[in-house]
């Protein structure tokens, strides 16, 4: 039984990444004015983008931090843009993005 959930999991899984990929222009045009506002925030920073791409809900700043090599400074003053300008769920202590973004959203970047 153990096998044909994990089977089924990784269905529904696969399901919803392919949901996801079609949805995404009508995604895009729905977020368009919060997805400018993010890469206006990012700039062309790599490191910020990767950063904000970590921010899923599941890791804290400081997590981040470590994860990315980025400045905890630089990164608190990031966490506050996004929740000022609503891109943020929750109280930012475990910033989750408000809107889903594809994870190749920052290309172009550098540092």
């Amino acid at each position: 039984m153990d096998d044909v959930s994990g089977e089924l999991l990784a269905a529904v899984r696969e399901i919803r990444d392919l949901i996801r990929l079609m949805a995404e222009p009508a995604i895009a045009e729905r977020d368009r004015k919060l997805r400018e506002k993010l890469r206006e925030i990012v700039g062309r920073s790599d490191r910020v983008a990767k950063s904000v791409l970590l921010m899923n809900g599941t890791r804290n700043q400081r997590d981040i931090h470590r994860e990315v090599g980025i400045n905890e400074g630089q990164l608190s003053t990031i966490v506050k843009q996004l929740k000022a300008n609503q891109l943020l769920a929750g109280d930012g202590k475990q910033p989750q993005l408000a809107i889903s973004i594809p994870s190749n959203f920052f290309e172009g970047t550098d540092e």
